[in-house]
């Protein structure tokens, strides 16, 4: 233990290089998603985040779009604590049968106009643990979904680009009725 003590005075720290990403590119994304929410919110989009049995992945990239690299809440983004300030429920992970009730009172609680977004794709139908005694199965088989962002997990680009459809699309639905 002493020799590992000793070993990590004078040795750097192992670090990750930041995500090779366009800054600029991230920029546009995001200001064109402020303008979106904007436009068919008249606000900041609230988002709500829950983890219906997930294995964290998709939570480590929702808490990335909040660090310091991606910074979302400038952009009018914010994820809220409760379900009554949301307008979007992202739900990561399979529907465990202990979170089933929790996930239909939570969608229950969101005013209308709302929103449901499937992250990852254990999210969509279960993913590697479907066919678990403990798991439901996807989010669709729970509550309706808006929107399903592929990918396990999905980087925060991805993430943002699905946000940025969703309200396009809902925009686009809306002027056609």
């Amino acid at each position: 233990m002493r020799k590992l003590l000793f070993q990590s005075f004078f040795q750097r720290p192992l670090t990750e290089q930041a995500p090779a990403l366009d800054e600029t590119a991230v920029e546009e994304l995001a200001a064109a998603l402020q303008r979106a929410t904007r436009r068919r919110l008249g606000r900041s989009l609230s988002i709500r985040e829950i983890d219906a049995g997930s294995c964290n992945g998709c939570e480590l990239e929702i808490h990335a779009l909040n660090n310091a690299y991606y910074d979302v809440e400038r952009f009018g983004i914010r994820f809220v604590a409760s379900p009554r300030h949301a307008d979007v429920l992202m739900v990561t992970g399979p529907v465990t049968k202990n979170m089933r009730d929790a996930l239909e009172r939570t969608y229950h609680a969101t005013p209308d106009p709302k929103w449901v977004i499937a992250l990852g794709d254990c999210a969509r139908d279960g993913g590697c643990f479907a066919g678990s005694y403990a798991v439901v199965g996807g989010v669709s088989q729970v509550v309706p979904v808006d929107l399903h962002i592929p990918g396990c997990p999905p980087p925060p680009v991805t993430i943002l680009q699905g946000l940025l459809s969703l309200l396009d699309r809902t925009a686009k639905s809306a002027t056609s009725t």
